[in-house]
């Protein structure tokens, strides 16, 4: 098999030529480090390096298939989990995530880990430590993030399919930008430990960016299930959830804005992906029919989005601390920004965001009483030019001052709260509606730009909606085929 077979495979197909021998891991592992020392330096999607043993994989649905994990969360024993941070490059954990022992007893050939932003706090992946991700796309525009390493790698050729996780869009976004499927399971469908029962009280979630709707699924059966230290016994479907793909999703009654509270006026082209992908639902029978309004207070959602994140990073910093002894100086600029908003922040104030998710989850059921699906921009704009989200010279002049003496707090008072609202929302102001919520979402690679950019769209279904997910994305798929388009790099 030669790199131009290997990549018009999706991680299914090269498990079925494994299994009937026709081509071995051993040959698959070589392709795939063949085309990342080929790309990778161009487009900086794999950091660290696992050491691979293909001769030796358990007999599983994904036997000799070539894989990447995330270097966040998917933890790797006896290797660092840097979390894109400099505190935490090269401090070793001690046992696998469970996420990543489910991926090796599927017979996945893990041979290295992916680029993120520090503590996967952005929507882009433009770590200090690692320096920037790049779109095989455009290699001057973001893979966006946080899996934006994976993203970059899967829209690469490195592998047809790669581990991400999403606590605020972190699967979808990146999926967006880099034409993929990025699919956010609900709430505690995936594992989180063993290092914790679940992550930003549930709202971060377990995945994969593929280039097939039909491998998402199956990478869903395989990490989906609870383990015994967690919080609950999730619920799991009455059949597996690659049996869903070619099933009828029947006709659905989809509602969709483009529009909202924190960017009223999106690229033309948000529009554009929105009403292509309306088109080809309402040519499959579907009933499609835009909304005057968000069917939830997206404004109000954003400040309790933000105001737990910057919390959960507070955290995360002076947890890197304690593991390391590190100081401010082992962080980002950016993060220190944000951890010192999180420190500042009440315990009632950050109770009250927590508690209000309940009130965007009674607002979204409501309207899921009259929709099947609610159907977005997963971006409000293209994918974005690297640096184009540095804080201006003066503001991180000033920043440096108020960091340095201890005044960071002060920053709540400043514009710079609204810069970093900008850059952190902005552009992607759609995707932390299902985090908070709960609720399953997936991106779907439906629309590329004038310019030849993937800008995907956005499906948030109700509890326990994956399986329908699952059918419309692979219904699409087959109405509107993306995988015969191939990234220029």
């Amino acid at each position: 098999m030669n790199f131009d077979e290997y990549r018009t495979y999706d991680a299914t197909g090269l498990a079925r030529l494994v299994a009937d021998k026709e081509v071995s891991a051993t040959e698959l592992l070589a392709l795939a480090r063949d085309r990342a020392a080929a790309v990778n330096p161009r487009i900086n999607a794999i950091v660290r390096d696992v050491p691979a043993t293909p001769e030796d994989v358990p007999d599983g649905p994904f036997a000799g298939v070539p894989f990447l994990i995330k270097d966040i969360a998917q933890d790797y024993a006896g290797l660092p989990t840097s979390q894109g941070s400099r505190a935490l490059k090269s401090h070793p954990v001690a046992e696998h995530a469970t996420v990543v022992r489910r991926w090796l007893d599927a017979g996945l050939v893990i041979f290295g880990k992916t680029n993120l932003p520090e503590f996967g706090a952005k929507a882009i992946s433009e770590p200090v430590v690692w320096g920037p991700a790049r779109n095989p796309w455009d290699l001057s525009r973001s893979p966006g993030g946080s899996s934006g390493g994976s993203a970059a790698a899967v829209a690469a050729g490195i592998v047809p399919c790669a581990g991400a996780n999403d606590g605020g869009g972190s699967t979808r976004i990146p999926a967006a930008c880099c034409g993929l499927v990025g699919l956010k399971p609900g709430r505690g469908l995936t594992p989180a430990g063993p290092g914790m029962a679940e992550s930003m009280h549930g709202a971060a979630v377990q995945g994969v960016v593929s280039r097939s709707g039909r491998d998402t699924a199956a990478m869903l059966d395989i990490i989906s299930g609870g383990e015994p230290f967690g919080p609950f016994v999730p619920g799991l479907p009455t059949a597996p959830f690659v049996s869903r793909v070619g099933a009828d999703p029947g006709k659905l009654r989809i509602g969709f804005r483009v529009p909202s509270a924190i960017n009223p006026t999106p690229h033309h082209e948000a529009f554009a992906a929105v009403e292509a992908a309306a088109r080809v639902l309402t040519e499959l029978g579907h009933h499609v029919e835009e909304l005057p309004r968000a069917p939830y207070d997206d404004a109000a959602l954003a400040r309790d989005f933000l105001l737990t994140w910057f919390v959960f990073v507070a955290w995360e910093v002076a947890e890197a601390k304690r593991l390391t002894g590190a100081g401010d100086d082992a962080f980002e600029q950016d993060t220190l920004i944000m951890a010192a908003l999180g420190r500042a922040t009440s315990g009632v104030d950050y109770v009250d965001a927590v508690q209000r998710r309940h009130e965007h989850t009674r607002r979204l059921t409501t309207f899921f009483e009259s929709y099947d699906l609610l159907l977005t921009p997963t971006l409000a704009t293209p994918p974005p030019r690297i640096g184009e989200f540095d804080l201006p010279a003066v503001l991180q002049r000033g920043a440096d001052v108020l960091i340095k003496t201890r005044t960071a707090r002060f920053l709540r008072y400043t514009k710079i709260i609204d810069d970093m609202v900008d850059q952190n929302l902005g552009w992607v102001p759609y995707t932390q509606l299902a985090n908070l919520t709960g609720r399953p979402a997936i991106s779907l690679p439906l629309h590329w730009t004038a310019d030849g950019l993937p800008l995907g769209v956005q499906f948030v279904a109700p509890l326990g909606g994956e399986s329908l997910l699952i059918e419309l994305a692979a219904q699409l798929e087959q109405a509107s085929p993306w995988a015969d388009r191939v990234a220029p790099i």
